[in-house]
């Protein structure tokens, strides 16, 4: 269980809350921009300092670790691709810095890119590939690290309506038994990918809820982000 007891975050004059607990499967995060949603996987992350609080991983407080330390892989918008990196030696990256791959690390990878439909694209650059390709090289490093916290900060905002839906299927078919908060701007998103769903706005996070009841009778905060007035 990932739980955020008593948490606050305060950055020039904006502070979030959130008192909650996120177990295994897929969390949604939606809210206006600005809103506080990066800066609530970035204090996950170990990026964004609390001001009170603890984040706790299974009973274990997180505070003095890390981002490195923590439990922890993050996808955002680029998919965290280096450009003059050929795509292994970018999924390199989740066993450490160092470029070289053992023979057992190179099947690793190649398993891991099957497991997202690019195999054979171990020596080609991101710049070859389709944004979709991008975002499963992207996601095939997040396997790699084998980290059970996952946060996706709008990794798959630039795809197409199809695209999309293709990447949040495969996020939980490759996923699955991981705890993963994806950041969305997109409603049709949530219902895609079905899992709870949380709101941040007014400075606060909404208590984890299913996302189809939310969507079907949303409280205010949701409403108001949806256009769908009183």
């Amino acid at each position: 269980m990932l739980h955020l007891d008593d948490m606050a975050i305060r950055q020039a004059g904006f502070t979030l809350t959130a008192d909650l607990t996120l177990a295994a499967g897929v969390t949604s995060v939606i809210g206006p921009s600005g809103g506080g949603k990066s800066t609530l996987l970035g204090a996950i992350g170990g990026f964004v300092p609390l001001e009170r609080g603890r984040i706790t991983w299974q009973g274990t407080d997180l505070a003095k670790r890390g981002p490195a330390d923590r439990p922890v892989s993050l996808l955002f918008q680029d998919n965290n691709l280096f450009p003059h990196l050929s795509v292994q030696k970018n999924l390199a990256l989740a066993f450490g810095p160092r470029l070289r791959v053992t023979a057992e690390q190179a099947d690793q990878i190649a398993v891991a890119l099957d497991r997202v439909g690019l195999t054979g694209y171990a020596d080609r650059l991101p710049g070859s590939l389709s944004g979709g390709q991008q975002s499963r090289a992207g996601l095939a490093r997040v396997l790699l690290q084998d980290r059970p916290i996952v946060l996706l900060d709008e990794p798959f905002a630039a795809l197409g309506p199809a695209m999309r839906a293709e990447m949040l299927a495969l996020v939980a078919e490759v996923l699955k038994g991981r705890t993963v908060l994806m950041v969305t701007h997109d409603p049709t998103d949530l219902r895609r990918i079905g899992g709870d769903l949380i709101v941040v706005a007014d400075g606060s996070v909404s208590t984890p809820a299913p996302a189809q009841e939310m969507l079907d009778n949303p409280p205010p905060a949701l409403r108001d982000y949806l256009g769908q007035g009183q």
